[in-house]
């Protein structure tokens, strides 16, 4: 398939270092690629934090004597309350942390813009703890949170749920944990480019072959890691794989953004037209001429500021408003 991208975006993505099989990812072996990419980080510098921001890390205890980490990003003193985000990173359900550096001046940045206090969720990885495991973490950070927001600086009643890529799954199955068993309803729900169905059936899902960013491959690669031989199956709850939910009733206003050249393209399509079906306000963004997760990797281009924009004041009208 032919991918007319956008000129800035197909610069960033001819830039990006490859595998041998032609992607940037290679989930053959995730321990395996976690180390590889942990081993590139260490020799890239660690980059400053705006001085105003505040970085602390919150440990929740779960119910089998482990802890849950919260990475808390004040936009300065927590004695002033603000709206919360509870953030769900990238990384297919298998990579990434909210302990990365990297991931740190992203974060700040967007605590300060918005004037909100980031909480990023170090949820379990796949295949080490699979589905529904991460969103088991996120529901426990989110009503910890609501029932300590006092001490965190936060306003209780003004927390949101947000997810990119592989975040969005666990963001979305704790939404829906929120609502069944009768907890505080988020002030919202953010999906930037959301990996929500295991079953790959979708047109985009077939097209989105040999970008080299996250195609058809290493989404299948993903989901059998987070959900084992159950992927594909009947045998797969909503709070595994959100799209596969049939009553999206009573989830909060959603904001969705997709890529026309991304894998995800489809069922993102489809979860949004499901959810204003079932009563839900939905903001949803189709960029043209993106390929996946364009905006951490062109964040310079005109459609990375156009949609930042976009989502910016979403966020902002949600928690503040």
């Amino acid at each position: 398939m032919a991918y007319d991208l956008d000129p800035e975006l197909a610069a960033a993505l001819d830039a990006m270092p490859k595998g041998p099989n032609g992607s940037m990812l290679d989930f053959t072996d995730i321990p395996a690629f976690r180390a590889q990419m942990t081993a590139a980080a260490a020799g890239l510098p660690v980059p400053d934090l705006d001085p105003r921001v505040i970085v602390k890390t919150l440990s929740i205890p779960r119910a089998d004597g482990t802890t849950l980490d919260v990475v808390m990003v004040h936009p300065g003193t927590t004695d002033q309350p603000r709206p919360a985000l509870l953030y769900f990173h990238a990384g297919g359900q298998v990579l990434g942390s909210a302990h990365d550096p990297i991931g740190h001046p992203y974060a700040a940045a967007l605590a300060l813009d918005l004037d909100i206090v980031l909480a990023v969720v170090d949820y379990r990885l796949a295949p080490e703890t699979q589905a529904p495991g991460a969103a088991e973490d996120g529901y426990l950070a989110f009503t910890h949170l609501t029932k300590h927001a006092a001490e965190h600086g936060i306003l209780p009643e003004r927390i949101g749920l947000a997810g990119a890529s592989g975040g969005g799954a666990p963001a979305t199955a704790a939404a829906l944990m929120l609502r069944d068993r009768g907890d505080q309803r988020p002030r919202l729900l953010s999906l930037n480019y959301p990996m929500l169905d295991d079953r790959n059936q979708t047109p985009s899902s077939h097209q989105i072959l040999d970008l080299g960013v996250y195609d058809r491959q290493q989404n299948e690669q993903a989901w059998a890691a987070v959900l084992g031989d159950r992927a594909g199956t009947d045998n797969v709850h909503p709070y595994s794989a959100p799209g596969r939910a049939t009553d999206l009733t009573g989830l909060p206003d959603t904001f969705i953004a997709a890529a026309q050249f991304d894998v995800f393209r489809d069922e993102n399509i489809d979860f949004a037209q499901r959810l204003i079906a079932a009563g839900v306000p939905v903001d949803l963004h189709l960029y043209a001429h993106a390929f996946h997760a364009w905006d951490v990797f062109a964040p310079a281009s005109a459609l990375t500021k156009t949609f930042n924009h976009t989502w910016h004041d979403f966020l902002r009208r949600h928690l503040h408003s």
